[in-house]
């Protein structure tokens, strides 16, 4: 049952890696044209559009852009949110991500790689502010899943205490 439970677990990471992958990376390009972007030309609108000011884009949307609120909140809501998936199934899959330093440093990963597939082929803006909110979407995925994880413990050694 263990096996089915990871394969499973396994098959919805990929989906989940699929789906995120064609939100940050091809949302404004149709499928047809991604090839055309593997050719390694830059234009310099793209390299313009770059941000790596920590806080910026953060700053911008919360305080200074005059722009409507659902942009906002997809922006910087979305960030956070289309991280939490990876934060919360990681710990499920591996021991070694039941700890918040693995989970950090595994999400801070891929919002990089995201980040620089972005700069390097111009399927969009590097944002380093991206990857602070991704970073702190996957914190937060993890959150849930670390609650349980100590219930599970605190009841398990309560029964053990119990049975003396």
């Amino acid at each position: 049952m263990k096996i089915i439970f990871k394969i499973t677990l396994i098959l919805i990471l990929c989906l989940y890696l699929a789906i995120l992958s064609k939100l940050i990376l091809f949302k404004y390009i149709p499928l047809s044209e991604i090839i055309n972007h593997f050719n390694f030309t830059y234009n310099e609108y793209h390299w313009r559009s770059n941000n790596f000011v920590p806080f910026k884009t953060i700053n911008f949307y919360l305080f200074l852009a005059d722009i409507n609120l659902d942009i906002r909140i997809e922006n910087l809501a979305g960030n956070i949110i289309g991280f939490m998936p990876f934060g919360f199934i990681l710990p499920l899959l591996a021991k070694k991500f039941q700890k918040l330093g693995s989970v950090t440093l595994a999400t801070f990963c891929l919002s990089l790689t995201f980040e620089l597939v972005q700069l390097v082929f111009e399927f969009g803006s590097f944002d380093v502010d991206d990857l602070i909110l991704n970073t702190v979407g996957g914190i937060l995925g993890y959150l849930p899943i670390k609650l349980v994880f100590l219930i599970i413990h605190l009841k398990k050694k309560n029964i053990n205490i119990t049975q003396f």
